[in-house]
């Protein structure tokens, strides 16, 4: 299965949910979500997912739990 390395900077609170992308492999994601109890993660977690088409399972945050740059890692199905 190959993997997807996304870096993503992160706009929490903001008044609508978009997801843009910078560069390859980088991408700016706005929330509508709080920064509080990982919400912020979560949404963007679900707006990564939708855009790559895949399960919100094979959506994996690795770094940046706490701050705005996070890191996140993307399993998708092979196209064999």
């Amino acid at each position: 299965m190959p993997i997807i390395w996304i870096s993503a900077k992160v706009h929490p609170n903001a008044r609508k949910e978009m997801l843009v992308m910078a560069h390859p492999g980088r991408v700016e994601a706005w929330v509508r979500a709080k920064p509080l109890n990982g919400q912020a993660n979560d949404a963007v977690a679900h707006l990564l997912a939708h855009h790559w088409q895949v399960p919100l399972s094979q959506v994996q945050l690795v770094k940046g739990h706490m701050g705005r740059f996070k890191l996140f890692k993307l399993t998708t199905a092979d196209s064999a």
